[in-house]
């Protein structure tokens, strides 16, 4: 391997704003391609959270740089979220293309932030751009990052606002504000801000994103003004994203679109992971040893084939490689599958809330079950949301922490519907699109409804593994309401069950809905009420979960 020098260099933008950057150079005296890495947390740090060191990169042939983004660790500038990423990113490529020692060839990775500089960068076409590696990313900043099915990720956003107005108050040397910051990130307000938290973020964090985002609920012009827009762009791209991780759902709308309409080659991994960390334990959940990331030497592997013309052999493997949950190993597919969908009805004796024999999962329509307890009869499942004591969230991934946790002890609650198959006789394999389909309606203008997969082990245990939640406000909604999960890859082992728990909350992933149809922005705790919620399940009612089947590897 080749002996790695580090140095710092600087450039200047359009408007004279210095950003500065540290450069990873192999001893050699052969032109290299560069890797460029753009992040807002000091460049120190590298995302050494998920990836191989700078280093590590520059001893298998490539320059690095890992550049503060304007405002942020030792770069001039004010930091604006998202907003001048586009044309600072346009310059650090080409700046990074003209690097002495570079051939002129650029290739950018990192994930989250990171994963998303690139995306602007790319949406600017700099010529001397030819691949890009973003894992974890909002495409959609609204419906990938900000909101999921209307309800604001209040758990991730909060606690993102505050680190980042924290880092402000530090490169600032304000310490009184970095020690309240600091403290409010350890004790999240999550219920209501009060009073003194609210006025501290507004005076230390002015600039914030976090008010802008509560105050535009619903999708439009704000948001696909500061989306990535990559019409036109045409280039290999290597997708990187977790089972748990809360923008998924940008990773996987970004790889389709590529996909169906790009000349180049597009990769698609998923692992077993959170946003952070990238290894084999998750949650509850000990996901092997092949579930360690493979992301470094993967991206080796595609910067060499892209930057350098290497054959790795790459374009010669399945395109789709997805970590298989439950039997623990990565499947390959041609495509991302689809259309794979399977419907599970839901059936009950009415008392889904109270005994967890009550409510059923099964596989024919329960219109023709021959049991008379669920042939006609139309049932109603009731459960009633306090927001004195909301149903928290566990896992899954919109909650900190994320991942698989044992849940037993909250499905036992009486406002949590739960509903559960017969074990299995056979295997359950599972990759893609999940969707939830009910008939719910509930006592109030608005209300938040929230569905949770699990596997149901013979002892009792129950092991989430997809979940999705939404906003329902009544007069926009018909019903059945139909709710996208995060999709999963992933074995029902036989003998085991399948479940599906629906609660009105899941707190404090997502806000508390007080009932009253107020925007996120505008909810008062002490303006919470009370929520009746109903399910119906049988006859014409067929409330349904819809599952990916896909057959064994």
């Amino acid at each position: 391997m080749l002996n790695v020098r580090q140095e710092t260099a600087s450039m200047l933008t359009r408007d004279g704003v210095r950003l500065d950057a540290d450069i990873y150079r192999p001893d050699t005296t052969e032109e290299l391609p560069v890797l460029l890495m753009r992040q807002p947390y000091g460049r120190a740090i590298a995302s050494t959270v998920v990836y191989a060191h700078p280093t590590w990169y520059a001893t298998h042939g490539y320059i690095v740089v890992i550049q503060d983004v304007r405002g942020r660790g030792t770069s001039e500038g004010e930091f604006q979220l998202f907003s001048s990423e586009i044309p600072d990113g346009i310059e650090a490529v080409n700046w990074a293309a003209e690097l002495p020692g570079s051939n002129g060839k650029v290739g950018m990775y990192g994930f989250s932030y990171q994963g998303m500089t690139q995306l602007y960068a790319a949406s600017g076409h700099p010529a001397a751009l030819k691949t890009i590696c973003p894992a974890m990313i909002g495409y959609d900043l609204y419906a990938d990052w900000a909101y999921e099915n209307g309800a604001f990720c209040l758990q991730a956003n909060l606690g993102w606002a505050i680190q980042l107005a924290a880092e402000t108050a530090r490169l600032q040397g304000d310490t009184t504000a970095y020690q309240i910051l600091y403290a409010a990130s350890r004790n999240l307000p999550f219920y209501e801000p009060s009073p003194r938290f609210s006025e501290s973020l507004r005076k230390y964090a002015p600039n914030s994103f976090y008010y802008e985002w509560l105050n535009h609920p619903e999708a439009g012009n704000y948001w696909q003004q500061r989306s990535p827009n990559l019409q036109g762009v045409d280039l290999p791209m290597l997708h990187i994203g977790g089972w748990f991780d809360p923008y998924l759902r940008g990773t996987l709308r970004l790889y389709k679109e590529m996909a169906a309409r790009s000349t180049f080659f597009q990769y698609l991994l998923v692992g077993p992971w959170a946003h952070l960390p990238w290894g084999r334990k998750l949650g509850a959940v000990d996901y092997g040893v092949e579930a360690v990331s493979p992301v470094d030497e993967l991206q080796r592997r595609w910067f060499d084939q892209f930057l350098k013309g290497i054959d790795t052999g790459l374009l010669n493997e399945l395109p789709v490689c997805l970590f298989e949950m439950g039997s623990n190993h990565w499947r390959y597919f041609n495509t991302l599958p689809t259309d794979n969908q399977q419907s599970y009805y839901l059936a009950s004796s009415g008392l889904a809330s109270i005994r967890e024999d009550s409510g059923k999962i099964i596989l024919s329509n329960p219109k023709f079950i021959e049991n008379s307890n669920y042939k006609t009869k139309i049932l109603l499942d009731i459960l009633v949301h306090d927001p004195w004591r909301p149903v928290p969230s566990l896992g899954g991934h919109a909650a900190i922490p994320a991942g698989s946790f044992e849940r037993s002890a909250i499905d036992c609650r009486t406002d949590v519907l739960t509903y559960t198959s017969v074990p299995l006789i056979e295997d359950l394999y599972l990759a893609g699109e999940v969707s939830v389909e009910v008939f719910c309606t509930a006592n109030t203008p608005s209300f938040d409804l929230c569905a949770v997969l699990s596997e149901v082990l013979p002892n009792g245990n129950v092991y989430n593994f997809t979940q999705g939640y939404m906003r329902v406000n009544l007069g926009l909604e018909t019903t059945p309401l139909r709710m996208t999960l995060q999709p999963t890859c992933m074995r029902i082992t036989k003998g085991n069950a399948l479940r599906l728990s629906l609660s009105g909350a899941c707190f404090p992933a997502y806000p508390i809905n007080p009932g009253t149809g107020a925007q996120p922005g505008e909810i008062h705790l002490i303006d919470a009420q009370i929520i009746t919620l109903m399910v119906r399940c049988g006859g014409d009612y067929l409330s349904q979960v819809l599952l990916p089947v896909v057959l064994p590897s």
